[in-house]
């Protein structure tokens, strides 16, 4: 007998989670490393939100169990706040407050998957994706985008991966990792499709304020309502508040669905902390003045980091659209002398750059991409142009 259980047994370590903790368990030993790896911004939590979270612990209420499914207030405040940025309006009834976006993700495919239902998912994806699919009894099938469609899977490819088993596909714009977001028109087209062929969407919004340029979020049940009965969208406030230690994060979608997620939930994790809670409701109720300035200096590192990233020899790097992430192409890299080492595969490339030059990245294979990394710039721009600097003097070096 077995003593961890088979499910258990064949989830894979978060490959993001692990080089940061990795990077920081070397700087906290003095070494000069500078991390990549956290999708995390560098910026702290705005002031008002820290200071509702305050008063929160002086409220008595607070320190009890509340409803499993989330409080009130902040659940009636995240229904106002969908419509407000996705467009799409839906009762606070209909909402799931879960202990961040990860576990929504988690609730979403516990709730709609049976084992042997399949999963189209475009890749790259992020590393939990799959794993949440496959708890959940589901099977991840790929479908594989690169810098020629700009990270975008067409309709022609959906369709060819859908199979009689297909019941969900995963949709993320802004993406993590490839920060590509997709148009308007490609938006409607999937969700028409979707609707054709009685597929279930789950929507990860979760990077919705972070786009740059000329480049739009828009929700696929706010263009296609006909997909509102299948449709779950996932959201949290880590990325767009600043708050990824808080673990505040929500599921919006059919009643029924709502209903069962909420019921699994009370079972593993119940109410999410209501000081967070708390937090996240003067949040998603507050003002976007600081959402405002941190995209700002996210879309400033984008065009710096894809500017440095892109005058390095063998590698090439398509222009991130949103979210706060470099997704550069390393296969001119691979067999490269680097430090007086070479490398074969973007994994051995990440280890060769963390030992040789102190440089933390994520290495494509975490996110069904072989000989691409994932390099997040949400830390300074010191640190940002040191790392990638780094990177350049070592592949210059040999």
């Amino acid at each position: 007998m077995n003593r961890i259980s088979a499910r258990i047994s064949a989830i894979a370590e978060s490959a993001t989670l692990a080089v940061d903790a990795k990077a920081k368990a070397l700087q906290a030993a003095g070494e000069p490393v500078i991390g990549f790896g956290a999708g995390e911004p560098d910026f702290p939590t705005p002031a008002h939100i820290v200071e509702a979270a305050i008063e929160a612990c002086r409220i008595p209420a607070n320190h009890r169990y509340t409803p499993a499914g989330g409080l009130p207030d902040l659940k009636a405040a995240i229904a106002a706040k969908t419509v407000r940025d996705s467009g799409v309006d839906l009762p606070a009834a209909q909402v799931l407050v879960s202990c961040g976006g990860k576990h929504a993700v988690y609730n979403a495919f516990q709730t709609l998957l049976d084992p042997g239902d399949e999963v189209l998912v475009p890749a790259p994806y992020w590393t939990t994706y799959p794993e949440a699919i496959g708890l959940a009894g589901g099977t991840t099938v790929e479908v594989p985008t690169d810098e020629r469609t700009g990270f975008r899977a067409s309709l022609d490819q959906l369709e060819a991966a859908r199979t009689d088993r297909t019941k969900v596909l995963l949709f993320v714009s802004p993406s993590n990792p490839t920060g590509a977001v997709y148009p308007r028109a490609e938006v409607e087209a999937i969700g028409r499709w979707a609707v054709e062929h009685g597929i279930w969407v789950v929507t990860d919004e979760i990077y919705e304020h972070l786009t740059f340029g000329d480049h739009e979020f828009t929700s696929m049940p706010a263009l296609v309502p006909e997909l509102l009965d299948r449709c779950v969208i996932v959201n949290g406030v880590a990325k767009t508040y600043a708050m990824t230690g808080w673990r505040v994060g929500w599921m919006l979608g059919p009643a029924d669905v709502i209903k069962a997620a909420t019921n699994l939930q009370s079972h593993s994790t119940s109410n999410v902390s209501n000081v967070a809670q708390r937090a996240a409701l003067a949040a998603v109720a507050g003002p976007l003045d600081a959402v405002a300035e941190m995209r700002a200096a996210f879309e400033r590192r984008s065009k710096l980091a894809h500017r440095i990233l892109s005058g390095i020899e063998g590698v090439t790097c398509v222009e991130p659209e949103g979210a706060f992430y470099a997704y550069p192409n390393l296969t001119g890299l691979l067999g490269r002398p680097i430090k007086g080492r070479k490398a074969d595969t973007t994994a051995d490339l990440a280890a060769v750059l963390l030992d040789e030059v102190k440089v933390a990245v994520v290495p494509g294979e975490a996110f069904g991409t072989p000989g691409y990394a994932r390099i997040s710039f949400a830390l300074g721009d010191d640190d940002l142009v040191e790392g990638l600097t780094r990177i350049a003097d070592a592949v210059d070096a040999g």
